[in-house]
């Protein structure tokens, strides 16, 4: 189908109209809504019903272009080429800073202006490339062993509002009626796995669960965001699926909280209706009770559904009234936006494409990157001296590239890794570096540089067959490369283009091993990817990566999709080569890597597994010669993640079975541990990692989580003192899974800080600094209020410590409430103090924060006495703290 950018957009108007009056669709000056209700009264029954479909087809008699309003921006603008990548959600929820976490909306903001208007100059209306942000994932990190939660802000509804709140005023902007971009909060609702479950799982909530935790941060989001844009998801509540269910879209989204903008559904989720929950006898009628429920938008991927409503409709399954509906939601979106007026008309079209990943927004990044650390054990090893002569670089985290960027995001340009950014921040040490280890058995991961010597070169091709003259050649440390939709080299201007690496190999003991070599992530779309392996001048394997198995979940392949949908995608087949090396010598080696037939995808790592005992040998002769090891540990988004087919020890479909850090790298810390030189952890990861022998035994740890494109800067920076670090947990560390529920069961008893009753290894909240801070006595506005009058609490925050740092107060409450949480989250603030600074920060408690929840759901302010405690942490968990008790009188009701 022809696809039209905005200038024949404006071509069109101008002459279809030219003769009589613009239609009031076309008239800048009127309200959204208005011109969204004039143009959805000019579309025929199918018109309407094409345009609620995430493929929504062009109409070209109004002048109307296909639009896809499928775009990811978790952390970053994602899945369209270069980008700024900021630290993973969990990472930005570990800030605990709203200031960044609105930063990093505006850079995503503009990053997703600058792309959508060069796409539009070029022609291109594909996914990924439109101005309706999938994101932010507001769930609640329930349980560690749920391989989504690093998408979250963690398991405090208090904390993921605030959160949400800030990303969703940083993407949507100042003007609610002319927005840069629109966010959406998203898996309405009650929505933490299990993966492998989640298009049949039906959740039998309380509502006192529901409202007190798996409600509260989506309302905030409408109520307080302003959020132009929901997300219903894949499982059912009470038997009803997300996105036909009433109770949430009726009742607490629209009527309750009055919801103004479109919901979307998960990606299939219509098809789940049917077809996982058995509300509804086939597709079409599944759209038609999802439409009367407030679902405006079907993502369908390659099947069928809103689009079967306009059958619906001629038979009298559905009112067309609820099509009008609809498609007004969406298009009163799209006008907000500013897409269907004159070339320069709004003033977010003069954003340029050099905004994109640019040094401003990396700095913004950093920044977030550096406030994300979190300190959770120094035994006073840290700071590391400047003057330290060797360091042991080891473990599989320490060069990973996939461990910098998580998921859903964006490729990161000129990406800094662990290894990197301690090199640059100790030049004058002598680095020793070793993998040390798989990240779990059974999961290869990219062949370490120690394997290429000096490097290799890098010859790009501006041809598919790396024929004619390299048009740059460079030399890199290993083949570990992530270009999707972008290009391998500024000086390739094209998406057919192939690669060549060439050098030596060194295997580090004899024996058996086998290489993986991977080609990029592509979806929805089919590029063609080949290589060729060559060692001592004799190709060992070459062919095709196309053609592997396509694991897409419960989505189904069916007649009827959208027409402007890709053709059905092929799975990746990546390419193993087993090698009996029978020395250590160098070898001749050489990769070719080969891209064609369209722009998607677009990446090239070599990965391997190795004899076990190799690479721990590897890294206790590192250790041994060094003064200090670092250690960096952890999981990458390839082990955690969304509903992937992965199933070894630990990990399941995405998830994890345990929390244990994998046997392969205990193995490795223990070995080096064993040397006697002292061992700083660093683990990278999405979630709470069971770190039980490295609190035990380590002389630090740091938590770093998945810290984006500058991650490797902001970690070397941290363990060298120039970053102070101030970051909180916003999950719990638990022992061991064996202290949870079955992860099935969606009760909050035992589970977060607010009902766990056993000693977690490191709570909700926690964090060190390497400085030290006094709190005086809270004082608040007054000692007795009335209900439903807010409270302030005001305390002096003074930095005892010859060293400037930031502090994170943390408010918790205990309300009179039987039964009730025995504590909750009610107020933070991240402050920075100068050595020897002392600052009064005062703290606006809510009514809101101040209520409780009954058994049926009802929230009130109770009275009776309540105890505040306002500190560094927890109560239990700090020193640094003060406390204070105040009473309420009276009661009162507040709404949903």
């Amino acid at each position: 189908m022809k696809r039209f950018s905005i200038a024949v957009l404006a071509l069109v108007s101008a002459s279809t109209f030219a003769q009589s009056k613009p239609p009031a669709y076309l008239d800048p000056s009127l309200p959204a809504a208005v011109r969204a209700h004039d143009v959805v009264s000019k579309m025929t029954l199918d018109e309407k019903a094409s345009q609620l479909e995430d493929w929504a087809t062009a109409i070209p008699r109004l002048g109307i272009p296909d639009y896809q309003t499928w775009s990811e921006a978790l952390h970053g603008v994602a899945n369209s080429g270069f980008a700024t990548v900021f630290p993973q959600a969990i990472g930005m929820a570990a800030t605990w800073d709203p200031s960044m976490v609105h930063a990093m909306g505006s850079v995503i903001s503009i990053e997703g202006r600058a792309k959508y208007n060069e796409a539009q100059r070029e022609g291109n209306h594909r996914i990924f490339y439109g101005l309706t942000f999938w994101s932010p994932n507001i769930n609640i990190f329930r349980d560690p062993r749920w391989g989504r939660g690093q998408e979250t802000y963690g398991e405090d509804p208090f904390l993921t509002s605030r959160m949400g709140d800030a990303f969703v005023e940083g993407v949507q902007g100042d003007d609610p009626a002319h927005p840069v971009a629109i966010a959406t909060a998203k898996h309405f609702a009650v929505h933490s796995g299990p993966e492998s479950l989640r298009h049949v799982f039906n959740v039998d909530v309380s509502p006192r669960d529901l409202e007190e935790t798996y409600l509260a941060a989506f309302r905030s989001l409408v109520v307080d965001g302003h959020v132009k844009s929901v997300m219903c998801a894949y499982n059912a509540i009470d038997g009803t699926a997300a996105c036909a269910n009433k109770m949430l879209l009726q009742d607490h989204l629209r009527g309750a909280w009055g919801f103004k903008g479109f919901v979307v559904s998960d990606c299939a989720a219509i098809v789940d209706v049917t077809h996982g929950h058995h509300n509804a006898p086939d597709i079409m009628h599944s759209a038609a009770i999802s439409i009367e429920a407030g679902t405006d938008l079907s993502c369908s991927i390659w099947s069928p559904g809103f689009n079967t409503l306009a059958d619906a409709v001629r038979k009298g399954v559905v009112s067309e009234d609820l099509l009008t509906r609809s498609a007004e939601r969406l298009y009163t979106g799209r006008f907000e936006l500013g897409m269907f007026g004159m070339p320069g008309s709004n003033p977010y079209d003069k954003i340029p494409f050099s905004d994109d990943a640019s040094e401003q927004h990396r700095q913004a990044a950093l920044k977030a990157a550096e406030e994300s650390m979190v300190l959770l054990k120094n035994n006073g090893i840290l700071p590391l001296r400047p003057t330290v002569k060797n360091i042991a670089v080891v473990g599989p985290t320490a060069d990973l590239l996939a461990s910098l960027e998580g998921n859903y995001n964006g490729v990161a340009l000129h990406p800094v890794s662990p290894l990197d950014g301690v090199a640059k921040q100790f030049p004058e040490a002598k680095i020793h570096y070793a993998q040390g280890s798989m990240l779990a058995d059974g999961v290869g991961v990219p062949v370490p540089r120690t394997v290429f010597g000096p490097g290799l070169r890098t010859e790009y091709f501006a041809t598919t067959d790396w024929t004619g003259k390299p048009v740059a050649v460079s030399t890199e440390p290993e083949v570990q490369s992530d270009w999707r939709d972008a290009m391998p080299n500024p000086e390739i201007h094209t998406h057919n283009y192939s690669v060549r690496w060439s050098g030596k190999m060194s295997a580090p003991a004899a024996g058996k091993y086998t290489f993986i070599f991977e080609g990029g992530s592509n979806f929805p779309y089919s590029p063609k990817e080949s290589y060729r392996f060559m060692l001592d001048g004799k190709v060992l394997s070459e062919g095709s990566l196309d053609g592997g198995k396509l694991n897409m979940g419960a989505f189904t392949v069916a007649k009827g999709a959208s027409p402007t949908a890709p053709p059905v995608m092929t799975g990746s087949r990546p390419a193993r080569i087993e090698v009996t090396f029978d020395d250590t010598r160098p070898h001749d080696f050489q990769l070719e890597y080969s891209h064609s037939g369209d722009q998607a995808g677009g990446s090239a790592v070599l990965k391997w597994e190795t004899p076990a005992q190799v690479q721990v040998d590897e890294a206790v002769a590192a250790a041994k010669a060094s003064d200090v090891v670092l250690a960096f540990v952890g999981l990458s988004p390839q082990l955690e993640g969304e509903e992937m087919p992965i199933k070894i020890k630990g990990f399941d479909g995405g998830d994890r079975t345990s929390i244990d850090l994998p046997e392969s790298q205990k193995q490795m810390l223990e070995a080096v541990a064993a040397t006697g030189k002292p061992v700083i952890v660093v683990s990278l990861s999405g979630s709470a990692l069971a770190l039980s022998w490295a609190k035990e035994h380590a002389a630090a740890i740091l938590q770093a989580w998945y810290p984006g494109v500058d991650g490797g800067t902001a970690i070397a920076r941290t363990l060298a003192g120039e970053n102070n670090p101030a970051g909180r947990l916003p999950v719990t560390f638990y022992a061991s899974t064996d202290d949870l529920p079955a992860f099935t069961d969606y009760s909050m008893k035992n589970r977060t800080y607010r009902y766990f009753t056993g000693k977690p290894l490191w709570g909700f909240g926690y964090g060190l600094s390497y400085s030290n801070f006094r709190y005086g006595a809270v004082k608040l506005s007054s000692s007795s209020v009335a209900a439903g009058q807010p409270l302030t609490a005001t305390v002096s925050v003074t930095n005892t410590s010859a060293r400037a740092g930031d502090e994170v107060i943390e408010a918790y409450l205990k309300t009179p409430q039987v039964g009730g949480p025995e504590r909750s989250l009610v107020g933070f603030q991240r402050v920075r103090l100068k050595a020897g600074e002392s600052r009064q920060v005062s703290l606006e408690l809510s009514p809101r924060s101040l209520s409780s929840v009954d058994d049926k759901g009802q929230r009130s302010i109770l009275a009776g006495e309540y105890k505040l405690s306002v500190g560094s942490a927890q109560p239990m968990e700090t020193m640094h703290k003060s406390e204070a008790t105040f009473s309420i009188h009276g009661t009162v009701e507040l709404p949903k």
